[in-house]
This record gives C-alpha cells, sequence and structure tokens, in this order.
C-alpha cells in the first residue's frame, strides 16, 4: 500500500516537465519494482482528472494544470502498464469529483475534479468489491475515496 501526493503542474505550468518528465515516470517504475514481490494498491491526490468525465468543466480546463495532455497521459501510463483505476470499475459518468474549488460555491454546485485516486495492480481484480467518493464528508477541498477489498 502506497499513498501519495503528486506535485501539481503550477498554474504558470512551471513544473509540467518535472512532472512529466521525471515525477510520473519515476513513480510508475517504483510502483512496477514494488509489484515485482507482491500485488500494490496506491492511493492519494495524483493532481490531474485523467478524462473529460472527471472533471465538471473540461473544454475551458483543457491545458490548464490537472489537464494537460502531458498530465493525462502519465496517469494513461499507469493504467497501460496494467493499473485499474478502481472507481471507473464501478461507477460511469461524470458528476463524481473528490475536490471542488473554494470559489464561487463549487462545492455545493458539484463543480469539481475526480483527482484522488485508488489504482490497483491488475490481480487484485477479482478481490476488488467496491469503490467510491465520499463527497458529503467535510473538512477540506477534498473528500475521502475509499476502495473494499476482500482478502
Amino acid at each position: 500500500m502506497v499513498t501519495v501526493y503528486t506535485p501539481n503542474a503550477k498554474d504558470d505550468l512551471s513544473r509540467l516537465g518535472l512532472r512529466f518528465k521525471h515525477w510520473d515516470p519515476a513513480f510508475l517504475a517504483y510502483c512496477k519494482q514494488l509489484e515485482k514481490s507482491k500485488p500494490v494498491i496506491f492511493c492519494g491526490d495524483l493532481n490531474v482528472a485523467h478524462t473529460e468525465l472527471d472533471l465538471a468543466n473540461p473544454k475551458p480546463n483543457r491545458g490548464k494544470k490537472g489537464f494537460t495532455d502531458e498530465e493525462r497521459e502519465g496517469f494513461q501510463n499507469f493504467v497501460d502498464a496494467g493499473f485499474i483505476d478502481t472507481f471507473r470499475q464501478f461507477t460511469q459518468g461524470n458528476g463524481h469529483y473528490s475536490w471542488w474549488s473554494h470559489f464561487a460555491n463549487s462545492r455545493a454546485r458539484n463543480i469539481g475534479w475526480r483527482i484522488d485516486y485508488f489504482l490497483v495492480s491488475k490481480s487484485l481484480k477479482p478481490n476488488l468489491k467496491k469503490a467510491y467518493i465520499l463527497p458529503k464528508v467535510m473538512g477540506s477541498d477534498h473528500c475521502p475515496v475509499g476502495i473494499e477489498i476482500q482478502s
């Protein structure tokens, strides 16, 4: 089990190169190395909305931090390497978010982003029973996300 906070690209995208060229490949390599000895579960704020379904307003946010092609490709590389986006195993469609801006009453209006994830090794797929987001749990601009796995 690995928890992670992935660096964001910053508003001016000044950390996008760091993220795309260094962080994402290094973290993927680390998870694949761990996977050689046992299945991996990793979770945390990955600071990217993977698909257009993962944010309320994809068109005006395209190319902005958290929704650049590079960040989305970095996430896709995990999927291509065999890691499963657990939430999407059970829930499709938009409207399911884990982060909301503090501005413009975004949370109450559900104008958010899904940037908090649980990904698991493909070998754990048969054990995956549930994945969820708890948007009504307050205390942060993020809400809890979770999974249930049967051993």
